[in-house]
């Protein structure tokens, strides 16, 4: 007997050793795949010119304000904080974005270890590592970034009150959801997708009774201070925008490829795999933790599908459920590892998971190649190349190099060019921007006629004077192009061309001209044609 006892401590001793070393694995795999994507992000954050929208929310990081007409604050507030510690520049910009996004899949670490235990956490985090918008979260400065990080500390906090109803847990996921909704609209979803759990789940209508839910709720509102401000300094700008303008709120069929849309972004395998584990999650709602996975991860994937059938199809929005997926990377592993699961169907997840990280560092590395010029070019000799990180910096040399020449008042055609002008130049010199469609379509109009730097300020302050245009020729959509480069001789007297940056056979083109600030406000043109803007950038598609 005493034999047998030997024997059994040998083998609960082997079989500890090996969880242990299992363990050990997954960790390894995890910190290696982390500190290799970290290194990767870093360089794109510290070289790739700033994209369109991150330009702007520099700028409005130099106008400090309880909000915006696009935003809430805190993306431009971030960004102020990261300047005022590292200095004017992209990294100075992003390091704050960084360092949040890539708290990420830690914390997909701490969702799984808390549900699952500590295998199924180093899982979950480099699942997370894997899905490319989730891995990739925090190269360049915009919202989606704080949104999605204190949403997963949202759901983390979510998961302990459920189950301890501890204060500073319900203090926590307060303080969460109220950054949530300083960072974007969208926040609505967090709460949208916690009201359900709150209504259809058996542990969610038990919080309604408890003082924690109340006091979490309260503090979540102090976040909604900076929006009700704003948009009563603006006049309601804000919700006007994310509300109405941007939305036609009618039908579109176009929309039902959505669920192929998020197949590309997440990778298909991946996707699938996902959509299995939010079914299996769904039919297991009754108990925890299953309840809270399945409504939080099913109301983002669901309802954005749903408003996406009515709401906006102009902007890019394949990022909106990210966060609806992260729950289900924590739930994935586990349930293949049910001895229900076929072995096919671990080997279709283990490709999906490996196709994932490899199309995610793909995409980083074709970010990377358009950070340097002559990398660049390799990018538009295939015809593959994002315009909206090219052409910037060479845009700023020529317009410095014209103002050696002559000074003049800096006006660009559009909110982007100007912001990406006024960013090259650091603030130095106010960078006014004509009314183009594209401000409406952004939501941008708004703000910078509130900072005085639209085309009827423009007119007020400049009338007459000596102005240098900068005309980002490919910025709107063909069928809108050729109306507003028509209407630019309207809007600028005398205009002039001076130069014309030319990049891959075209494709990207700034033009640059001299003229005077108009005085009379701009009237419809009867012939676009006419217009030298029109001419020109018609020679130079021929």
């Amino acid at each position: 007997m005493a034999d047998m006892g030997l024997w059994k401590a040998r083998i609960d001793s082997e079989s500890d050793a090996s969880v242990v070393a299992g363990l050990a694995r997954w960790r390894a795999a995890f910190v290696t795949a982390f500190v290799c994507l970290l290194v990767v992000k870093l360089i794109l954050a510290a070289t790739l010119q700033p994209f369109g929208d991150e330009a702007f929310y520099w700028q409005e990081s130099r106008h400090p304000a309880w909000g915006y007409s696009d935003l809430p604050p805190l993306t431009a507030w971030l960004i102020r904080v990261g300047e005022a510690i590292a200095g004017h520049g992209v990294l100075g910009m992003r390091w704050p974005f960084l360092l949040m996004g890539s708290a990420l899949p830690w914390l997909l670490v701490v969702f799984g270890r808390r549900v699952f235990g500590a295998r199924a956490g180093w899982q979950a985090g480099l699942l997370c590592l894997c899905l490319p918008l989730a891995g990739s979260l925090g190269v360049m400065a915009m919202p989606d970034v704080p949104l999605t990080v204190a949403g997963t500390v949202a759901m983390l906090a979510l998961l302990r009150v459920m189950d301890e109803s501890r204060w500073r847990d319900w203090l926590l996921l307060g303080v969460a959801l109220a950054v949530c909704w300083m960072s974007h609209y969208r926040a609505a979803m967090f709460m949208l997708a916690g009201l359900l759990l709150c209504l259809l789940t058996p542990r969610g209508r038990q919080q309604w009774t408890r003082g924690g839910f109340w006091l979490a709720m309260g503090v979540a509102a102090i976040g909604l201070l900076p929006l009700l401000i704003s948009n009563w300094q603006q006049h309601g700008a804000g919700l006007a925008f994310q509300l109405v303008e941007r939305n036609p709120w009618r039908f579109h069929a176009d929309a039902l490829v959505q669920p192929l849309e998020q197949a590309v972004t997440c990778t298909p395998l991946l996707y699938i795999c996902l959509l299995w584990a939010a079914w299996h999650a769904w039919k297991r709602r009754a108990a925890g933790p299953w309840d809270v996975i399945a409504l939080l991860s099913l109301t983002f994937i669901v309802v954005y599908f749903v408003a996406g059938l009515f709401a906006d199809d102009q902007r890019f929005r394949v990022h909106w459920p990210l966060p609806g997926y992260l729950p289900l990377l924590a739930a994935l592993p586990v349930l293949l590892h049910e001895a229900h699961v076929s072995l096919t169907w671990r080997r279709f997840a283990l490709a999906g998971a490996t196709l994932a990280f490899m199309a995610q560092l793909a995409g980083l590395l074709y970010l990377g190649l358009a950070a340097y010029p002559d990398t660049a070019r390799w990018l538009g000799a295939a015809r593959a190349f994002p315009t909206a990180f090219i052409g910037w910096q060479e845009s700023a040399d020529i317009a410095r190099e014209q103002f050696a020449v002559r000074p003049a008042v800096l006006v660009a055609d559009n909110f982007m060019m100007a912001a990406e002008l006024d960013f090259q130049f650091d603030g130095q010199r106010p960078v006014y921007t004509l009314d183009s469609p594209l401000n409406v379509k952004y939501g941008r109009a708004p703000q910078v006629a509130l900072w005085g730097w639209n085309e009827i300020a423009l007119r007020q302050q400049h009338a007459g004077e000596s102005v240098l245009l900068v005309v980002d020729e490919h910025a709107l959509r063909e069928r809108e192009r050729g109306p507003w480069l028509g209407s630019l001789c309207a809007r600028i007297d005398n205009l002039q061309p001076l130069q014309r940056l030319s990049l891959f056979d075209g494709r990207k083109s700034v033009a640059f001209y001299r003229g005077q600030v108009a005085a009379a406000p701009f009237t419809a043109v009867a012939s676009p044609g006419d217009c030298i803007a029109w001419r020109r950038a018609a020679a130079g598609e021929e």
